[in-house]
């Protein structure tokens, strides 16, 4: 999906929950608080006040759909402690470097990130087979090709593009052994082999060895349009912050889409528990 802000043309985020714990560890973890367990609605909760759960019931309590008490001290009591008993994990695709810097404020997660470090070796190939046989434009086409921007404006993306590969050139001039901090030593006589052609030069590099964390001499070329993966994982307590900071008015609008598309993927017994007026 694409939206249009300040003139610029992006691509919002997608999201998919990869695993939820359930609401009824948190049931059971308040019960305790206050050993009430025979007050429960839950028939598997009120069994917890004479004997412990086998693996059936530990599953049946993992299945647990609605809980009065957890929606009582969530919005009568704020005791909200016990939310974090229980956890969402997500995959987010297509969310940008300027988000991810965003999302690292929220200390309470984990979080999970494509790597810079082991994932530049296409851009870096096709900048070492354009600036070898000459041709820039043969890099700008190769990376408009990875959709590697939250932009959607290819005119936009050249300018991106073509900035990268005067920081890659301006680099190239100044380090004597550039192609050997850019290409695994066993690919090095490609350089001579398909000097003139960018084209299958680049095929070669990329099928040859990559060189090993490559991202590391490279990671200042790219800026915070550029687009990230992650998986991240919430504790329920957690959420309900991100999602009443990061939902809102007042929040960068990459956030703000990031958050809808979690919320829209979170499920309702989790949402009652943590959003007013869903």
């Amino acid at each position: 999906m694409i939206e249009e802000v300040y003139g610029i043309k992006y691509t919002k985020p997608q999201v998919v929950l990869l695993q939820d714990t359930g609401i009824g560890v948190a049931e059971t973890a308040a019960r305790t608080c206050y050993d009430s367990f025979s007050n429960s609605e839950n028939e598997v909760i009120q069994c917890l006040e004479s004997s412990l759960p086998d693996s059936s019931a530990c599953l049946a309590i993992n299945n647990i759909e609605d809980s009065n008490l957890l929606d009582d001290l969530a919005w009568t009591y704020f005791h909200h402690s016990i939310l974090e008993h229980a956890n969402l994990s997500f995959l987010i695709r297509g969310t940008s470097r300027g988000v991810l810097q965003e999302h690292a404020r929220h200390r309470i997660q984990a979080i999970s990130v494509r790597s810079t470090r082991y994932t530049m070796s296409g851009i870096i190939n096709a900048f070492v087979a354009a600036k070898h046989a000459g041709d820039k434009e043969f890099f700008i086409q190769t990376v408009l090709a990875f959709d590697m921007f939250v932009t959607a404006d290819e005119n936009y993306n050249r300018l991106e593009i073509a900035a990268m590969y005067e920081k890659l050139d301006f680099q190239a001039q100044r380090v004597e052994d550039f192609y050997s901090i850019a290409v695994a030593k066993s690919s090095l006589p490609l350089l001579e082999k398909f000097s003139t052609d960018a084209q299958k030069l680049y095929e070669a590099l990329q099928n040859g060895k990559k060189k090993r964390n490559v991202g590391d001499a490279f990671k200042h070329i790219i800026t915070d349009n550029v687009k990230v993966d992650m998986v991240v994982t919430f504790n329920l307590r957690s959420l309900k912050n991100y999602f009443s900071l990061r939902d809102s008015g007042a929040a960068y609008f990459q956030i703000k889409w990031l958050a809808q598309e979690m919320k829209k993927v979170t499920p309702k017994k989790y949402l009652d528990l943590i959003v007013k007026n869903k």
